[in-house]
């Protein structure tokens, strides 16, 4: 699990490994993640684009963006939230999620609201 917050902006995250859409024998596991960004601040804030990094367990790193999430750019008023989920594969049983997503207060300003890393992980896999 993941808990940042930029500039009045809470991003959390859980993740969690999805078996029924996995394939261990060849090399898919699936993981999906619950995010919830919710508006601490004083003004209304957009989500406008994302950018995701994802390293597999061999150090193999991918980035994803893309405009906003889930085919969504919600304005999020203050004291409000936005939530969803989503998925990941990799190509290793153990890895970790990170990146941020672009966004834009009322008055136009800009910024990245940090996801902080978060590890991707089949359940008792290091034991």
């Amino acid at each position: 699990m993941s808990n940042t917050l930029t500039r009045g902006v809470r991003i959390i995250a859980e993740p969690r490994f999805v078996p029924e859409q996995s394939d261990p024998d060849s090399g898919l596991f699936v993981f999906g993640y619950h995010i919830i960004i919710r508006n601490e601040g004083e003004t209304p804030v957009q989500l406008r684009s994302r950018h995701w990094i994802i390293t597999n367990g061999e150090g193999a790193v991918e980035e994803v963006r893309g405009p906003g999430v889930v085919g969504y750019q919600p304005i999020i008023a203050p004291g409000e939230s936005f939530q969803y989920v989503s998925g990941c594969p990799l190509d290793t049983p153990v890895g970790t999620l990170h990146g941020s997503f672009q966004m834009v207060e009322a008055q136009g300003n800009a910024f990245d609201a940090r996801i902080a890393p978060f590890r991707l992980m089949v359940p008792n896999i290091l034991q």
